[in-house]
């Protein structure tokens, strides 16, 4: 599953580099006193991280950019209240999480009437215009309910830290070990379908 990580093209340093970052820190220091600039570098840095963890969530293109763009302008403006010293990215992906899953619920309960009137299913398809994911993977990855796939896709496409995906989920990394345990299992097993 790992190897699907490589289409996913993600700036240098933003997935790895789980050390102390002097630079990040300052950053964050000028930002939560109010400097705008400081603020756009971390937009930076953390843009696609964001937009790829809405999608996750969210399974649509344009209301993970929304999503990510409203987080953003929600961090900004909390950006006062960051604890110092602490580590800027699960904090940062826990409000874009937080931000996806509402939007998700609010269009859920649009899409609710949209289905019970058509009685079609939403499709899953890969965010990365670059050439990510396709086929059978993304069918089954769609077909999975929204917690499993939002674990599947953090975990292992966006490569992310238990303790990230845990922060970013709001629960504890054994949760995420048991979730994603039983996420691979229904994944597995709608590879399996399809191949039969």
């Amino acid at each position: 599953m790992t190897a699907f990580a490589g289409n996913l093209s993600v700036a240098p340093g933003v997935l790895r580099g789980v050390g102390h970052d002097a630079a990040e820190d300052d950053l964050v220091d000028r930002a939560r006193g109010g400097d705008a600039a400081a603020y756009g570098e971390i937009v930076r840095r953390y843009q696609q991280i964001a937009f790829r963890t809405a999608y996750a969530i969210g399974g649509d293109a344009a209301e993970a950019e929304d999503a990510a763009q409203e987080a953003f302008l929600k961090a900004y403006a909390a950006m006062p209240r960051f604890r110092r010293g602490a580590p800027l990215r699960p904090w940062l992906l826990t409000i874009v999480a937080n931000e996806a899953r509402n939007r998700r619920r609010a269009a859920g309960r649009r899409e609710h009437l949209a289905l019970r009137a058509a009685r079609a299913e939403p499709a899953f398809a890969a965010p990365a215009p670059e050439g990510g994911l396709d086929g059978p993977l993304v069918t089954a990855l769609g077909r999975l309910d929204p917690a499993h796939r939002e674990i599947v896709v953090l975990r292992h496409l966006l490569d992310l830290p238990e303790a990230d995906c845990a922060a970013v989920l709001g629960c504890r990394k054994g949760t995420v070990k048991s979730r994603l345990s039983r996420a691979m299992t229904r994944l597995r097993a709608e590879l399996e379908a399809a191949d039969a």
